[in-house]
């Protein structure tokens, strides 16, 4: 691909070469064309936003960028707009009530930014919340706010091209905060134009492709793989809400077929939410044989979805060859590792005994406390990725388990205003290893034959007597126990009790089985489960109403915000379970009866 020196002149380009030609469909519903934008009009409206935003603030200053989830053409433009200025875009997501809207002026603050992008709708709910805060109020007049869906009159002509190369920096890209509190990864134009070249090279576009994308657009993979790509390559993409996917999901099948899309994918929950919703019936009328990469990120690939997916939406067309699992987060601006498009999914199977003891030993998919690992294939384009002993530094052998480091031009220089968390997240240093720089992840994995695979999260890791547990495989299983348990919808965490590290559940009932439900069939078998497959015991069991996990934007579950929920007493479970001394010694029995 031809080499830009700024994605201003990536868009400038595409403007020049593709004209007219159509780049951004949007459909705020999930089914009806509420918006359309080509490559010359994206320019031109970038330009006249860029200009009015260059009369307010200076180039280098952070403007944040909110819209609601149905307003995904004036996001896009708000973006570019920022670029063209100079200006650091701040994505943010769309405050809903009343406390979202202190979070919103939180971010505003921890970015230090200057002005605000938006809807003349929000602006309009936020000074109307300011009339009833006085305390916000005060603090909101700091920020002007530009809706720029009903800007004054400016021609595109007053805009003045900023210096920029590929050192500026782009935009913040604030974390999930799956795992801790949201931090500003600080994006180049660079890492974004290295990270679409690879995303590029490893999706194997070309002109023929065609992207659908669901994800909201201030998140990583809405924004790089949504908005970023679909430009880089030059293809047009099929935009939806995230609201459209939570409330029908049959949609985001409905415009793969209808608009005939190449690529699409998302997290492993969307997969799952399809196999649970679309029924036969539905499935029946769909044609997915144009669907040729559906990628998995974002949270943990789970070999499971993959073969019920692929069963399931076979007579639609799809293909089990078409799954693409692929491992990034913010920190690297998405991508970090993927397989070729034209190789074969890979699937290990390990013993779950020694994956908590940090060590790889092969086991066949059938024994008895067998775990199946996704790869999530490999870096692209010079970038590197180690597998690190987190306590001594070294390298390690690739059947033991680390910490996955990672260097290379995709990733982000630092967290924004955190010189600490920057010093000890992006300056790894392998132990005598010279003076290379490696980004830490956090995340756990091996490498076998060049190939990654994930295991978990540092900071999720449980030690339950005496022995690593990864919360996702007791989630899974807990999950499997019983019919009135939603799949997606727990969290596993572990708390200190008498200087004792103790496990607790805390897991959403299907809205269906709420009222017939049996309490102690339901408490048993989860217990039962979660003592033969991992030989450990529950200490507290708290089930909940249907939506009261909480989760990230993308649909992680946030283990540390429930955690510090549960402790805290924020919950309002249903029914709460509790081991005593004579229960703890029950467990053992209930598994040896089983």
């Amino acid at each position: 691909m031809q080499k830009y020196s700024s994605l201003v002149e990536l868009l400038q380009t595409r403007a020049i070469e593709l004209d007219d030609r159509n780049a951004y469909t949007f459909l705020a519903d999930g089914e009806t064309e509420t918006g359309k934008i080509t490559y010359r009009e994206l320019d031109r409206q970038a330009k006249t936003i860029a200009a009015h935003l260059q009369q307010l603030v200076p180039a280098g200053s952070r403007a944040l960028v909110v819209y609601p989830y149905h307003a995904g053409i004036e996001f896009i433009a708000a973006f570019f707009g920022c670029l063209y200025a100079g200006v650091v875009a701040v994505t943010e997501n769309p405050p809903r009530h009343g406390q979202a809207f202190v979070k919103l002026l939180d971010r505003l603050q921890a970015a230090e930014a200057t002005v605000m992008l938006t809807t003349q709708k929000l602006v309009d709910g936020l000074q109307e919340y300011g009339g009833k805060n006085p305390e916000v109020a005060g603090l909101m007049s700091l920020f002007p706010c530009l809706a720029t869906d009903n800007l004054p009159p400016l021609s595109s002509s007053d805009w003045k091209e900023p210096n920029l190369d590929g050192d500026t920096v782009a935009f913040l890209q604030y974390t999930s905060g799956s795992t801790g509190a949201p931090k500003g990864v600080i994006v180049t134009h660079d890492n974004v134009l290295h990270n679409s070249e690879v995303i590029y090279q490893s999706f194997a576009h070309n002109k023929n492709s065609r992207v659908a994308m669901w994800l909201p657009l201030f998140h990583d993979m809405g924004l790089i793989g949504g908005v970023m790509q679909p430009l880089y390559a030059g293809i047009e993409v099929v935009l939806m809400s995230p609201i459209s996917l939570i409330q029908k999901p049959l949609n985001w099948l409905l415009a793969i077929d209808k608009y005939r899309i190449t690529t699409a994918g998302g997290p492993n929950f969307a997969y799952d939410l399809l196999c649970l919703k679309v029924t036969e019936e539905q499935r029946a009328k769909l044609d997915l044989s144009c669907w040729d990469l559906a990628f998995s990120g974002a949270e943990t690939v789970r070999a499971e979805t993959i073969e019920r997916f692929s069963q399931l939406f076979a007579p639609c067309g799809f293909r089990k060859e078409a799954f693409y699992p692929c491992y990034g987060m913010a920190e690297t601006t998405l991508f970090i590792s993927g397989g070729s498009k034209q190789e074969v999914l890979k699937v290990k199977y390990v013993d779950g005994a020694a994956l908590e003891g940090n060590r790889v030993v092969e086991v066949t998919p059938k024994a008895e406390n067998s775990r199946s690992i996704v790869g999530c294939g490999r870096g692209w384009l010079g970038d590197r990725i180690l597998v690190v002993n987190p306590d001594t530094l070294k390298e390690c052998a690739t059947d033991e388990v680390g910490e996955i480091w990672v260097s290379g031009a995709g990733v982000g220089k630092g967290y924004w205003n955190n010189p600490e968390e920057t010093e000890r997240s992006f300056q790894g240093r392998l132990k005598d290893g010279g003076e290379d720089r490696f980004l830490r992840t956090g995340d756990l994995g091996f490498i076998d034959n060049g190939e990654v695979y994930i295991t978990g999260r540092i900071k999720e890791m449980m030690i339950l007597w005496g022995r690593n547990h990864y919360p996702q495989h007791i989630e899974a299983t807990v999950q499997k126990s019983h019919p009135a348990l939603r799949p997606n919808c727990g969290a596993a965490f572990s708390i200190e009790v008498g200087e004792e590290e103790r496990l607790v559940i805390v897991q959403e009932v299907e809205r269906t089985q709420l009222r017939n439900l049996d309490l102690e069939e339901v408490i048993g078998a989860m217990r039962l489960a979660v003592g033969k497959e991992h030989l450990a015991e529950v200490y507290t069991i708290a089930l909940l109403k249907p939506a009261s996990i909480p989760k990230t934007s993308s649909g992680k579950i946030q283990r540390r915000v429930c955690q510090r929920m549960f402790l805290g007493e924020e919950f309002e479970p249903i029914f709460v379970w509790r081991s005593s001394l004579t229960e703890q010694s029950d467990i053992t029995e209930m598994m040896r009866l089983s």
